[in-house]
């Protein structure tokens, strides 16, 4: 009787087992067998430089005013009566309101501390101006008109493109291409070809001038580039001037990692 109970648990097991397989479970030896079919694909990861030198067509100035005085009103009624000539001045070069601002506003106590006894210098009051150039040819005399007028500090000079975004995009279409032809180069020295690309990544872009650099308000820096394209230039240079606006850097780095075939 024992006999025959251990055989019929015995078949209920092996029917069990058979209709497990049968009904898809996967058994241990399958899975390995699977994972030695899989392959992760072979890749290529390049880079692409470009830049695009484009003539500026407007300027930004920012110019402070700074005055002092022990009275505080005195000291900045001063203020306001420099900054009523400058704006005036802005106008009479033909500067249109829209491209005027007063952009900061500094009150400040200063004292002179020499170990004995703290001494009170005056009230310090600092406003800053920011214009719009759109008319280069008036920049130098603009800025000498100003330097007359009162204003004390060139605190920027930026020379810029009012097209950026379109240059932009144009050096970055160049970054890609470069990033392509670099990877074909590549992988033909080993007797290989690119495939889709699997990736794309930007990590630069970005726009310099050597003029606003030297003023502190530079962008950008430096880097070799695998393209680099120049609009050429619309300005001429005024023989009575000694202002060159010279050609602003725009830059764009990007990464792509494309797949390698044989």
């Amino acid at each position: 009787m024992a006999l025959r109970v251990a055989v019929i648990v015995l078949s209920l097991l092996v029917v069990l087992v058979v209709g497990l397989n049968q009904s898809g479970w996967v058994t241990q030896p399958n899975i390995l067998a699977q994972t030695k079919t899989e392959s992760t694909p072979r890749t290529i990861s390049v880079s692409g430089n470009a830049e695009i030198k484009v003539a500026p067509d407007e300027i930004i100035v920012t110019l402070g005013v700074e005055t002092s005085h022990n009275d505080l009103e005195t000291a900045k009624k001063e203020n306001d009566t420099i900054m009523q000539r400058l704006l005036k001045t802005a106008q009479e070069h033909g500067i249109e309101a829209k491209h005027i601002q007063t952009d900061y506003l500094n009150i400040e106590p200063r004292y002179h501390d020499n170990y004995e006894k703290r001494e009170f210098i005056g009230f310090f009051v600092r406003k800053t101006m920011v214009l719009t150039l759109k008319d280069m040819s008036k920049f130098e005399n603009l800025l000498t008109a100003f330097l007359k007028g009162g204003s004390n500090y060139v605190q920027g000079i930026e020379f810029k493109t009012t097209e950026l975004r379109r240059h932009k995009d144009a050096a970055r279409a160049l970054a890609i291409k470069a990033a392509k032809e670099k990877a074909v180069a590549m992988a033909a020295e080993l007797g290989q070809k690119i495939g889709k690309p699997l990736t794309i990544r930007e990590e630069q872009s970005d726009w310099y001038s050597w003029y606003s650099g030297w003023w502190g308000y530079g962008r950008g820096g430096m880097a070799s580039q695998n393209v680099v394209q120049n609009t050429g230039s619309s300005n001429t240079l005024d023989p009575d001037s000694t202002i060159a606006p010279g050609q602003i850097s725009v830059n764009a780095r990007v990464a792509v990692e494309f797949e390698l075939q044989e």
